[in-house]
């Protein structure tokens, strides 16, 4: 009698061996995916994760990753030394089980302490193999596509160990599909998922149900927000993977998946949203992240306007605060930025109470500007620029007060007692006009009596005192001996602390003396107006950049401007803009020559909650910049020096020769 032969053993499949790439201070997130998909032997370096598992596991990682770059197939693991080593391995692949030589492909080779030295040879190496490997069987070669290939291959060497992998997400898996426009630096949307998770929002949102975006840019932080609510596998979205035109891909196994995300979604989508609000002060970028929102399926859940950080109001009495600021990468712009920081500190501060905030900058330095007392500092990296998200919870912002001055009667006898009694008679009368209109910078003593030729301006907290200088008439001893007294008289009367007082001599400036810098601290000090803040300078320049006698004009100007576009010539440092931006101007310009000027013009705006396209400076000639432009505006303000022998300039412009005969141009050309 026959036996019959035994079966023949069926042999067990291998596991495959993936890695998950990721921006540095997110593996530990990746990690945690990456065991919720299936994955075993799981291990943590930086910028990646491994681990080995079934087909569906690297499936489930290209669908379901928030936080991955790229899902990678590992095909061949080998030692090289040499480029030419390369093409050796790289040839032992069967490479017309993965693609057909109607594929296209491209190689990506990362080196990391490699014995190879030059990355693109490297990759030239291994699209050699594969090239003349399809040539030899088939006598013909799959093209390389550099943009937009059918198969991404990945290749990595660290010392001596390389791997060769398929690269199964194909684009970064960060291009969830939604992203229809961004702002100039949009954030990566794995990156906006991890600082939606690092903020503990998510765990939150029945204490606080809102998430409000004061600078929302293209809108990532709300969507991805959103979508982790809704419990959406952020893949969906996608039209392609780099499986798709591979080989092995297993259709069924994939639509599964998806299905399965679909029924996922559908169970998870909250029947009452929390609120997911968003601002931007740039209506391009408004519009674009309307446009993302809509893409994602997201078009009634989050609310997008467009909204300067001076109008921002809190919508509930509980919610969170997150937010990716400007950075001011460019130095030109970190000054503003700073500036910017500290306006959104006194907003959070008093308008925002019981409410949390997360703050994600590359300047960390910068955002103590916040008045924030940080819960705590995550280091995370926003391509190459090393950032940090703060977390924390609003405290009562202590800010600087007032001295309120009590002056100090002198003693009878006491030298410069006649200049003591008219600052006192000053004073009384003008204090309560100050108290009434809530002014806290203007003159107090303006050369009132010819022995005391100077001037007294009280700025909130310090003391500016400028003497005029003495006509060639007058004894230099004597004057000189008359304003140290009038300065002892000013201490005294005061109870001046050190530091509060600055002095400087006031004399007309001629030739290329004209705004000439008379020392260079650099150090500013702020100051209130009308509602408006504004940067001074006691030290560097004859005047502080806050012109007193103007405010009248500049309380004229808010109420013109509400509605219009409003144009600032000369603009100084734009603290008329700033007024104008206040009574509610649609746009402003501010044009003047002097970059230095226009610096503290940007910061002035950023102080009080302005910026963007809508507010722009200008650094021009005026007279050669009005030849040019071609712009209306409703409203224009124009301040010129009565004087100015600029160095930017090749001829003197003088305001009492010349304006007349300079903008009758202007006037014909209008009328």
């Amino acid at each position: 009698m026959l036996s019959t032969p035994p079966k023949a053993r069926k042999r067990k499949k291998q596991p495959l061996r993936f890695a998950a790439t990721c921006a540095s201070g997110l593996e530990e997130l990746v990690e945690d995916e990456i065991e919720k998909f299936g994955g075993t032997a799981i291990t943590r370096q930086q910028g990646a994760i491994t681990w080995t598992g079934s087909l569906e596991t690297g499936y489930r990682a290209c669908l379901w990753s928030r936080f991955a770059s790229r899902i990678l197939l590992e095909l061949a693991r080998f030692e090289v030394s040499d480029p030419d080593a390369l093409y050796t391995h790289a040839a032992t692949v069967r490479w017309d089980d993965h693609f057909t030589a109607k594929s296209t492909f491209a190689v990506h080779t990362t080196l990391v302490s490699a014995a190879i030295s030059h990355s693109q040879y490297a990759t030239l190496r291994v699209k050699d193999a594969v090239v003349d490997q399809f040539r030899r069987q088939t006598g013909r070669r799959p093209d390389v596509n550099i943009s937009n290939p059918d198969i991404r291959l990945n290749l990595h060497v660290q010392g001596t160990d390389a791997s060769l992998s398929l690269d199964l997400s194909g684009e970064s898996l960060h291009r969830r599909g939604y992203r229809t426009g961004g702002g100039e630096a949009p954030l990566k949307e794995t990156l906006a998922a991890a600082i939606v998770h690092f903020s503990g929002w998510l765990q939150r949102t029945s204490d606080e149900p809102i998430l409000l975006d004061p600078m929302c840019g293209s809108g990532t932080l709300l969507i991805e927000a959103a979508l982790m609510i809704s419990n959406s596998a952020p893949g969906l979205l996608r039209k392609t993977f780099g499986f798709s035109r591979w080989n092995k891909h297993d259709h069924l196994l994939w639509e599964r998946l998806v299905q399965e995300a679909l029924d996922q979604e559908n169970r998870s989508i909250p029947k009452v949203w929390p609120q997911l609000i968003g601002y931007d002060a740039d209506p391009k970028a408004v519009a674009a992240a309307r446009k993302n929102a809509v893409a994602a399926g997201l078009r009634d859940v989050i609310v997008i306007q467009h909204r300067q950080l001076a109008r921002l109001h809190s919508p509930g009495p509980h919610g969170c605060l997150l937010t990716n600021p400007p950075y001011g990468e460019r130095l030109a712009d970190k000054e503003a930025v700073k500036y910017l920081y500290r306006c959104l500190g006194r907003i959070y501060h008093t308008g925002f109470s019981g409410w949390t905030i997360g703050f994600f900058t590359a300047n960390p330095d910068l955002a103590e500007m916040l008045g924030v007392q940080w819960a705590d500092r995550r280091r995370l990296y926003n391509g190459p620029i090393r950032c940090q998200l703060l977390t924390g919870k609003e405290s009562k912002l202590t800010e600087k007060q007032e001295p309120g001055w009590t002056l100090t009667q002198p003693a009878p006898g006491t030298g410069g007692e006649d200049f003591a009694h008219r600052l006192i008679k000053n004073w009384s009368a003008l204090l309560p006009w100050t108290q009434r209109e809530d002014i806290s910078c203007f003159r107090l003593y303006d050369a009132d009596m010819p022995e005391y030729n100077l001037a007294v301006d009280i700025y909130e907290g310090w003391i500016h005192v400028q003497e005029y200088a003495a006509p060639s008439s007058v004894d230099m001893q004597k004057a000189k001996q008359r304003f140290n007294l009038a300065l002892d008289v000013i201490r005294s009367l005061f109870s001046l602390p050190r530091g509060r007082l600055f002095i400087k001599t006031r004399k007309k400036q001629k030739g290329t003396q004209q705004y000439q810098k008379t020392s260079d601290t650099g150090a500013l000090y702020e100051v209130r107006e009308g509602g408006a803040r504004f940067l001074v300078n006691f030290t560097d320049y004859l005047d502080t950049g806050l012109f007193l006698d103007h405010r009248l004009t500049r309380a004229r100007l808010k109420k013109l401007a509400q509605g219009k576009t409003f144009l600032n010539l000369f603009g100084y440092t734009g603290t008329a803009t700033v007024y104008a931006a206040m009574g509610g101007a649609v746009s402003t310009t501010t044009v003047d020559i002097s970059d230095t000027y226009l610096s503290r013009a940007r910061a002035n705006l950023a102080l009080n909650g302005y910026g963007g396209p809508l507010h722009q400076t200008v650094q021009a000639d005026c007279l050669d910049w009005l030849k040019t432009a071609s712009e209306r505006f409703g409203v224009i303000f124009v301040d010129p020096p009565t004087f100015s022998n600029s160095r930017h300039r090749r001829q003197v412009f003088d305001i009492q020769k010349e304006a007349l005969r300079r903008f009758k141009w202007i006037s014909e050309d209008a009328g």
